[in-house]
C-alpha cells in the first residue's frame, strides 16, 4: 500500500491551521471510520487527523489492520463514508481484480500492495506532472480511480526489493540517514547498463526498450521533486541539484526504485492501448528483476548519518 512516512508525509510548503474541521464545513471528522482508495483499491481506514492546507482539508488516515508505518495524508477525494453501499462498490472492487482477501487481512507490512517508499503526492504535485489526471482527480475521486483501474499497470515489486523500500524508509525518517550523493552508480548508469544486458540478451538493440528507458528517466527526473523525496531530503536536493542538471545524474538505486511504487498511478493517466500497456508492464517487471538481480551492487546496505533533518546546526555542511 501506499506510504510510509507518517507526520513527515506533508511537503514543503504545506500550512496548516491545526484545527479539528467543525462539523459542517470537513466532509469527515476525526475519529471517523471511512474507506479510503489506495491505488486500484479500496481499504477500510480510520481518520486520526484533519487540517486545512492550502484552503482545502486534508486527512490523516490509518489504515484498519495495516501496520501505522502506512498511515498517510490524504485529500477527500480519496475518501468515501463507510456506507453499506460504498463497501458493496468496495467488494465488487476486489473481485473485479481477483483480490485475495487474505491481502487485507493485515498480516504483514511487507506483503501490502504498492510497496512503502513514497513521499506525498499532493494535488498541487499531481497538477504540475499530469494537469489533465488532475482535473480528473479533483471532479470525482471515484470516478477518477475507477477509470485509471481499467489501464493500470500492475508492478509486482520483488520481495527483496519490498525490503529495500522498507529499510530505505527506516533510515531516512527513524535515523535520520541520507543517501550520500552523488550516487554510483547513477541512475543513468543502471539505465544503460540495463540496455547493454538487454542487448547482449536479445542479440540485438531493440527500439522499444531504449524508448521505454528514456520515458524512465523522464518520469524519473520530474518526478523526484515531487513525490518521490520525504521531507528529510529536501534540503539536500536543493544543495545538490543546481544549474538545471538532471536528477537521474546525481541519484542512484534507492530513488529509482521508489519511482516504481509510483509508476502505476502516473502511468494511468497517460492514454496507453491495453496492449502496448501489457507489454510495457512485462518490460518494467523485467528491469525491476535486472534491479534484485544486481541488488547488492547497485543499493547501499546503510546510509550517511545520522544527519539533523531540517538543515540548522550540525551536519549542514557534511
Amino acid at each position: 500500500m501506499g506510504n510510509s512516512s507518517k507526520d513527515d508525509s506533508a511537503t514543503d510548503g504545506d500550512t496548516s491551521s491545526g484545527d479539528t474541521p467543525p462539523s459542517n464545513s470537513g466532509v469527515y471528522s476525526e475519529g471517523e471510520k471511512v474507506l479510503a482508495y489506495h491505488g486500484p483499491r479500496i481499504y477500510e481506514a480510520k481518520v486520526q487527523k484533519a487540517e486545512l492546507r492550502k484552503k482545502e482539508w486534508r486527512y490523516f488516515v490509518h489504515y484498519l489492520g495495516w501496520n501505522k508505518n502506512w498511515d498517510e495524508w490524504v485529500g477527500a477525494d480519496r475518501l468515501m463514508k463507510h456506507t453499506e453501499e460504498n463497501i458493496t462498490k468496495q467488494q465488487a472492487l476486489d473481485k473485479k481484480q481477483g483480490v485475495d482477501k487474505n491481502l487485507r487481512s493485515g498480516r504483514s507490512a511487507q506483503t501490502k500492495p504498492k510497496s512503502s517508499a513514497d513521499t506525498k503526492v499532493d494535488k498541487e504535485d499531481l497538477k504540475n506532472n499530469v494537469s489533465k489526471g488532475k482535473k480528473r482527480k479533483s471532479e470525482s475521486g471515484v470516478e477518477k480511480d475507477n477509470v485509471s483501474l481499467e489501464k493500470l499497470v500492475k508492478i509486482q515489486i520483488p520481495s527483496t526489493l519490498r525490503k529495500q523500500l522498507v529499510d530505505d524508509w527506516e533510515f531516512v525518517n527513524q535515523q535520520d540517514k541520507l543517501v550520500k550523493l552523488p550516487r554510483s552508480p547513477t541512475v543513468d548508469d543502471i539505465l544503460t547498463k540495463y540496455l547493454e544486458y538487454r542487448s547482449k540478451k536479445d542479440g540485438m538493440m531493440t527500439d522499444s526498450i531504449g524508448e521505454i528507458l528514456k520515458g524512465v528517466r523522464c518520469y524519473f527526473d520530474k518526478a523526484l521533486p515531487m513525490m518521490l523525496l520525504y521531507k528529510k531530503e529536501r534540503k539536500q536536493y536543493h544543495e545538490v541539484v543546481i544549474d538545471n542538471v538532471s536528477p537521474s545524474t546525481i541519484y542512484g538505486a534507492e530513488h529509482l526504485l521508489r519511482l516504481f511504487v509510483k509508476l502505476p498511478e502516473l502511468l494511468a493517466y497517460v492514454n496507453i492501448e491495453e496492449e502496448t500497456l501489457t507489454r510495457l508492464q512485462q518490460k518494467l517487471l523485467d528491469f525491476l528483476k535486472f534491479l534484485q538481480k544486481n541488488q547488492s551492487t547497485f543499493f547501499l546496505s546503510a546510509y550517511d548519518g545520522p544527519k539533523v533533518s531540517e538543515g540548522k546546526g550540525k551536519g549542514k555542511d557534511d
